[in-house]
């Protein structure tokens, strides 16, 4: 008899669509308070769709709910010391570095980006602040109509309600510390 899946053990997917059924919140909700189209928030919650970080901040917010709840299949992952990343989405691969996250406002996030790989499409912006600092490779994040070009070593800070986009223009993967301060 299959296991019911419980606490970290859900998808993320599952976790969005659990917490907006219990507090009866229409898509048509979430889409306009995310600006995620409802085609994607029903791919996200089928689990077709892993979301970026930006997007699952943008998700917990409009369900009113604390961000950690939706990283706690990470967080739990990274207690039992799993070296594989946590979540892969269409463009970019990351990790949570920080333990029991919930209710905490700073995230931490190791991320890896592929070469030639760029958000498709619309960039992501959520309330609050993130810094990035490069540990490998090149990458540039545009911030607003900005291109910022940042190589090993280097780093950004920036207002992460303007809408952000990140692009590995280069041979080799990037990878990267992104904090993000979440109001």
């Amino acid at each position: 008899m299959p296991r019911k899946k419980t606490g970290a053990n859900v998808p993320v997917g599952q976790r969005i669509k659990t917490a907006r059924l219990q507090k009866n919140i229409l898509m048509e909700r979430v889409a306009n308070d995310t600006g995620i189209s409802i085609e994607n928030l029903k791919n996200i919650e089928s689990g077709e769709l892993i979301p970026p970080v930006g997007t699952l901040l943008q998700i917990a917010k409009a369900l009113e709910i604390d961000s950690g709840f939706l990283f706690r299949e990470q967080e739990e992952q990274l207690k039992e010391r799993v070296r594989a990343y946590d979540k892969r989405t269409q463009n970019y691969a990351y990790t949570t570095l920080i333990q029991d996250a919930a209710n905490k406002h700073l995230k931490a996030f190791k991320v890896d980006v592929d070469p030639h790989q760029d958000h498709q499409g619309v960039g992501y912006c959520h309330e609050g602040e993130e810094f990035v600092y490069v540990l490998k490779g090149n990458i540039e994040i545009t911030v607003g109509d900005h291109i910022n070009r940042l190589s090993e070593g280097e780093s950004l800070h920036f207002n992460s309600a303007v809408r952000h986009m990140v692009k590995n223009p280069g041979e080799e993967k990037t990878e990267l510390l992104v904090v993000i301060y979440c109001l």
